[in-house]
């Protein structure tokens, strides 16, 4: 397949060469002492103008205004933005202005990264501004940035097709800095995760991707092949019975960040790849989990915002403690009016279709109940709440309710209408836990192909004896979609997965 130049492609290659032909390197490999950057010179000189006056800063032109013997031009750095002022004279002493003229004039584009050194002043009209005395090329764009121009308030031109954004997500962070923005308040999220589990002298761990099992959660992997041991192995789908089998191993607190992989659809709420903060807590239950969970998400909040209230789109979410608590069956209640507590199979699927649920044969109790709550009531729970007691269908890997027959020790934050967490007083009775594996293949059997496998590791981790454990399982993809404001998990993945892109000529004969 042969990649045609556009117009404009082809004369940045031809000023490419012109550089060459001068014995200018458009790339040149040595270090540039970078002194200052665009935020602290426009917020500070202003206050005292006797700063700044021999600085050294680099970025990427956006924009120019060739004025004769002088020009204006805007440099975008990790930072912000700064106009800069050139002067012939300047930068080409002497009588020689050729390089000015040829090089300056006519081969630097907008996109090209610069380095500049001189002092800052303010121009007539109030801008802060860089007088440069000297500049060096970095590195020669060859392909022209779609810039965003503004006229009277309307913007043209912009980069906003969401597609073009997320398959070439290094042009959206040049041209849409309110991007980066977002990924900058992403990190701080996770920092201020850490750092109230570190506080609580938690350990830090890590655990396989590859695994030849998957278990932990309901979910169909990805599968690949070890070629070596000539064995089929996993993507993992959850890293927790791992993580269990290391309270096991006598730690009272571990946690990871882990990239996780389903096999599954894809929407504005899924990446088949993904990433969540699972925490595995000896000697503690659901109960106390829900309070460090409240606790961890307002502090992140606090954090990032300096307040517990954040908005939404339209809504204002306030995640200050506590938050609201429903059973399962008591917000499918309270949303729908009907008790289906007492319901066999066959009457929850009555009651699923009446509701408007689609359901089909593979389905046991679980994942009916699952089914209702999901379609009646988990988009109505704007505010942080917490919903508990699930069935034991619902939940293989969680203890029995210590007071009501047939629930488990189970809860999952909802917030903005989906879940960001889910946690459990942990299975650690060896007999039962075979037991529901054991039911989890009979789902299978059914054709249920997000029902879990028998680990027989596991099983023995287990027998060898867990201690009373609360598990916890937080997805940071849709908590940082909440606290950044963002419409779609493809807004806070750097690269999110794409459909593969057609190429330009794959009609063309």
């Amino acid at each position: 397949m042969h990649h045609e130049l556009s117009e404009q492609e082809q004369v940045r290659r031809e000023s490419l060469q012109a550089l060459l032909d001068l014995g200018i390197n458009p790339y040149p490999a040595a270090e540039y002492n970078i002194t200052n950057y665009s935020d602290e010179i426009k917020k500070q000189f202003p206050e005292d103008q006797t700063l700044f006056q021999e600085v050294s800063i680099a970025g990427r032109i956006m924009s120019r205004r060739i004025m004769g013997a002088a020009s204006f031009t805007e440099i975008q750095d990790s930072k912000g933005r700064i106009q800069l002022y050139f002067r012939r004279d300047d930068i080409c002493p002497g009588d020689d202005k050729t390089m000015y003229n040829i090089v300056f004039k006519r081969h630097l584009d907008i996109g090209d990264i610069i380095g500049v050194k001189g002092f800052a002043f303010i121009t007539k009209m109030g801008e802060v501004t860089i007088h440069v005395k000297e500049y060096t090329l970095l590195s020669k764009s060859l392909k022209p940035l779609p810039i965003v121009k503004e006229k009277a308030d309307q913007v043209f031109d912009a980069f906003t097709d969401p597609d073009q954004r997320y398959r070439q997500r290094y042009i959206d962070l040049i041209v849409n800095p309110e991007v980066r923005k977002t990924f900058v308040q992403r990190t701080k999220l996770v920092n201020s995760m850490r750092a109230f589990l570190a506080e609580r002298e938690y350990l830090e761990v890590e655990t396989p991707i590859l695994q030849p099992l998957y278990g932990g959660a309901a979910a169909r992997p990805f599968k690949t092949h070890h070629n070596t041991l000539d064995m089929t192995l996993y993507l993992r789908i959850a890293n927790e019975l791992y993580l269990k089998r290391l309270i096991v191993g006598g730690y009272d607190g571990v946690f990871e960040f882990s990239k996780d992989f389903r096999n599954e659809g894809m929407s504005r709420f899924h990446n088949p790849e993904f990433t969540q903060m699972e925490l595995y807590v000896a000697y503690k239950d659901y109960e106390w989990m829900m309070n460090l969970v409240e606790e961890m998400v307002e502090r992140i909040a606090m954090d990032l915002h300096g307040t517990t209230e954040v908005k939404v789109g339209e809504n204002t979410i306030n995640f200050k403690r506590p938050w609201k608590r429903y059973t399962m069956f008591e917000v499918i209640e309270h949303y729908t009016g009907i008790d289906i507590s007492a319901m066999d199979e066959a009457q929850l699927v009555a009651t699923a279709r009446k509701l408007g649920v689609s359901v089909d044969e593979s389905m046991g109790k679980g994942k009916l109940i699952d089914e209702i709550f999901g379609e009646t009531c988990e988009s109505k729970l704007i505010q942080p709440t917490f919903i508990t007691n699930y069935p034991v269908e619902m939940s293989p890997l969680a203890k029995k309710h210590r007071e009501h027959e047939g629930l488990v020790e189970r809860f999952e934050a909802i917030c903005n209408g989906k879940e960001i967490c889910n946690a459990f007083s942990e299975l650690n009775d060896p007999i039962d836990q075979r037991e529901r594996f054991m039911d989890q293949l009979e789902l299978g059997k059914r054709g249920d192909d997000e029902s879990m496998v028998l680990d027989e590791d596991f099983l023995r981790a287990l027998e060898i004896g867990m201690p009373p454990t609360a598990g916890l399982g937080i997805g940071i993809d849709r908590l940082s979609m909440i606290m950044t404001d963002s419409h779609s998990i493809q807004d806070v993945l750097f690269f999110p997965q794409m459909r593969p892109e057609k190429a330009q000529d794959d009609n063309e004969e």
